[in-house]
């Protein structure tokens, strides 16, 4: 048990959950980190009982983390941006959930993203990660853009990245469009020496499994590959148009997270890369934030 802290203390735990991981941080009132914990994916579309455990299992390593108890898990006003709680069924299946907190808010992945890289404040995101999506939160409106999943959507992504890239690398081995440079950095990444190769390795590919080989585009773009340049360019102009849909709404600031994020920023119009400001904090201290404001927002309520 964590001896400076009162049985009284308020207690904040921040859920970042998306497809394949879950993070979460447990604050003080006095805005302090007093633990952080890891686990599996936390998307009610891998099931709910996959999500539920993974929400438990890292909030229990970030209450050990914090010398914290078990029990201490019934203290804690909980703000959780999970991927999937945009669709109604999966928000109300959450929203029933006989849950361990004291208090549990619920809104999306995307939404604690912009209150992480804007510490609770008016601005925008724009995630390039596996997937792609943004969104704006500017007095009191919240516009979403994107996000819809692959391969139907999530163009500019790190999924739709890896999946040009093998598109075009066996359109380049049958000959059937110019060489790139793309063709052999994928072979030699994966140890393959033809089509078939490729073909066996990706047959059950995830959009993660896509994801891994975007770095391959940029990669082959910086060596003036042609294809790969065009690929780029391609992606950039979707990032592009995601930006200019939230730019319209008159953000005050504007952020771009994901691990692609820093490769495609140099072929985004230089508007947009003008307008670019760096993420204040996570995702999962943005869902503290929104903890905080929602449960400040219930209390007034209650109070009128």
């Amino acid at each position: 048990m964590n001896t400076m802290l009162k049985a009284d203390t308020p207690l904040y735990l921040g859920i970042d959950g998306g497809g394949s991981k879950c993070r979460a941080v447990i604050v003080s009132s006095d805005q302090h980190i007093l633990g952080e914990g890891l686990s599996g994916p936390a998307n009610p579309l891998r099931g709910m009982k996959v999500a539920t455990d993974s929400i438990i299992s890292a909030t229990q390593q970030a209450l050990t983390c914090a010398g914290l108890a078990f029990n201490d898990m019934a203290r804690l006003t909980v703000g959780a941006g999970l991927a999937g709680v945009n669709v109604p069924q999966y928000f109300q299946m959450f929203s029933d959930w006989r849950h361990p907190f004291k208090a549990l808010h619920l809104t999306s992945d995307l939404h604690i993203a912009c209150m992480g890289a804007h510490q609770g404040q008016d601005g925008a995101v724009i995630i390039v990660g596996t997937g792609s999506c943004g969104l704006a939160a500017v007095n009191g409106d919240i516009v979403e853009v994107g996000g819809h999943g692959f391969p139907y959507g999530d163009n500019g992504s790190g999924a739709w990245f890896g999946m040009q890239l093998l598109h075009h690398v066996l359109l380049s081995l049958d000959q059937l469009a110019a060489p790139t440079l793309m063709t052999d950095l994928l072979l030699q990444e994966l140890g393959v020496s033809d089509s078939m190769g490729l073909v066996s390795h990706f047959m059950h590919a995830t959009p993660t499994t896509y994801a891994k080989f975007a770095p391959l585009v940029f990669t082959a773009a910086d060596a003036g590959d042609t294809t790969a340049l065009r690929l780029a360019e391609q992606g950039a102009a979707f990032i592009g148009a995601i930006a200019a849909r939230l730019l319209a709404t008159k953000p005050p600031r504007l952020s771009f997270i994901g691990g692609l994020a820093h490769k495609l920023m140099p072929y985004l119009p230089a508007s947009v890369q003008q307008q670019v400001t760096p993420a204040l904090q996570t995702p999962e201290l943005g869902a503290v934030w929104f903890a905080r404001q929602s449960s400040q927002a219930q209390s007034y309520a209650t109070s009128l």
